[in-house]
């Protein structure tokens, strides 16, 4: 915040919401205020291991932190009980709403880019207001928002390249502005205050810039309110394990795993440490001391942040996504080692999410793999939007709860006869993609065809149609 908005110093207070100075007067940046607990750890967190042990509610200290944006000077005073603390960057950076870090970015667009900014923003604004889900931008294109799972193209302009790249300069972070530079492909996160997050990315193809933006709502929508199963909420209560939520790419994943987090969050006195990449949704602490960590801003990598969260004093760990052979192991040990681990992977069943995870490996340690596997795994969520009847989507989830036949398929190699066991073991909770198709389909919220289209075992889902004596004429 102090980097985008050019802010002179950070306030951190017992009793106060997080505050910034910018430009000689102090404003809240955050709804909720901090209690002593949450303002001393987040200073341990940037304090040096040895002036660990002096920290306390009337610390009076000062020391040096050096982030992945330069160093940040820390200064601890007595306040309202507790102890305050104010950062300052050592060296002040560039003031204005997109400052740089250093090494300083070139901007190609001077003055523009303000102006730019502000564009791109209508444009967000008009994708909330329509409640649309994602923002694409093409040179040649009008914007165009996805909606409902369809492209709508705005009554808009074509945008050329010009005009479209100093849109993207007018939101991007330094580090993204270095990525795009450099590689021409950026993810970061932009916020509008009282709209809501998106998460952006940008790319190039044979006609200049591209870039899609996706709408994270700024409220987080509870289990309850998301339809989430009570089985899929105990694994919420677990205190060790690997958890798993999977789907393919516009899912709702973040979604679901965002609700699993804040139930968490909402009813344990816990650590959530989260690594994301770009933070999505933002969860402040409840009843739990929340840590939300973006992979290039905070952190280099995933497998590094997890590697150095088991020194952290964690309960929870959110892992935005295992996508490859270091950070599945690591998340497999930090959950062997007695923390409850969430994960996503891009995977449509249950059963090709163990086989996608032991395949990262080489052969000669899969064998380890599957053990480690089924005895740290507690329960596999994947999930499929459909267009739900009358408008929206509605998302069909397979259900995997592991058990001791589950775990024993695993540690055998078995993982094909796991849909089997699912079929047989509904009472524990289990389900799999085609019953919770044809259970939407028997409720009138998804037609069949729509089913059809999103179903795994598409024969089987037919068969099943046919036999409940739900129209399959879309078949020709």
């Amino acid at each position: 915040m102090m980097l985008v908005h050019g802010g002179e110093s950070l306030h951190l207070a017992p009793g106060q919401p997080v505050r910034m100075e910018h430009r000689g007067t102090l404003r809240p940046i955050s709804r909720e205020t901090l209690d002593e607990t949450q303002v001393a750890a987040l200073v341990k967190e940037l304090a040096p291991a040895a002036m660990v042990a002096l920290l306390g509610p009337q610390a009076r200290l000062s020391f040096t932190y050096q982030g992945p944006m330069g160093a940040v000077e820390v200064e601890l005073a007595p306040d309202n009980g507790g102890s305050a603390a104010v950062l300052r960057f050592r060296q002040p950076p560039v003031t204005g709403r997109q400052a740089a870090a250093a090494p300083v970015v070139e901007e190609p667009f001077g003055a523009e880019i303000e102006a730019g900014r502000e564009e791109l923003e209508g444009l967000l604004r008009r994708l909330a207001e329509r409640s649309g889900s994602d923002l694409h931008l093409r040179v040649g294109e009008p914007p165009v928002i996805r909606k409902d799972g369809d492209l709508v193209r705005l009554d808009a302009p074509p945008l050329d390249a010009d005009a479209l790249e100093r849109m993207l300069y007018g939101v991007m972070t330094s580090t993204a502005k270095r990525e795009w530079q450099e590689a021409s492909d950026a993810d970061w996160a932009w916020e509008i205050d009282e709209v809501a997050r998106f998460r952006c990315n940008a790319g190039r193809d044979r006609n200049g810039p591209v870039a899609v933006f996706r709408l994270i709502p700024a409220a987080i929508t509870t289990a309850d309110e998301l339809g989430l199963s009570r089985e899929v909420q105990d694994l919420c209560q677990l205190t060790k394990g690997l958890v798993l939520v999977t789907g393919p790419t516009g899912s709702g994943k973040s979604t679901t795993l965002a609700s699993m987090i804040d139930l968490v969050n909402r009813t344990r006195t816990d650590h959530i440490l989260s690594i994301e990449d770009p933070i999505e949704f933002v969860h402040t602490g409840k009843k739990a001391l929340v840590t939300q960590r973006q992979v290039g801003l905070h952190t280099r990598s995933f497998a590094s942040a997890l590697r150095a969260g088991l020194r952290e004093d964690p309960d929870v760990v959110m892992v935005g996504e295992l996508r490859d052979l270091e950070t599945i192991s690591i998340a497999l040990e930090t959950a062997e080692t007695g923390h409850l681990v969430f994960g996503t992977l891009h995977t449509t069943t249950a059963a090709t999410t163990l086989d996608r995870m032991l395949d990262q490996f080489p052969s000669e340690q899969q064998p380890q793999i599957r053990v480690m596997l089924a005895d740290t795994l507690r329960g596999v969520v994947a999930q499929v939007l459909c267009r739900r009847v009358g408008g929206g989507r509605v998302a069909a989830r397979e259900v995997l709860i592991s058990t001791p036949a589950v775990s024993n398929l695993i540690r055998e190699g078995k993982t094909f006869q796991i849909p089997s066991i699912m079929q047989t073991n509904r009472k524990a909770g289990m389900v799999t993609l085609n019953d919770s198709l044809l259970e939407l389909v028997d409720a009138g919220q998804v037609e069949p065809r729509e089913a059809y289209l999103r179903a795994a075992e598409k024969a089987a889902l037919i068969a099943s149609l046919r036999a409940r004596g739900h129209p399959t004429e879309f078949l020709g």
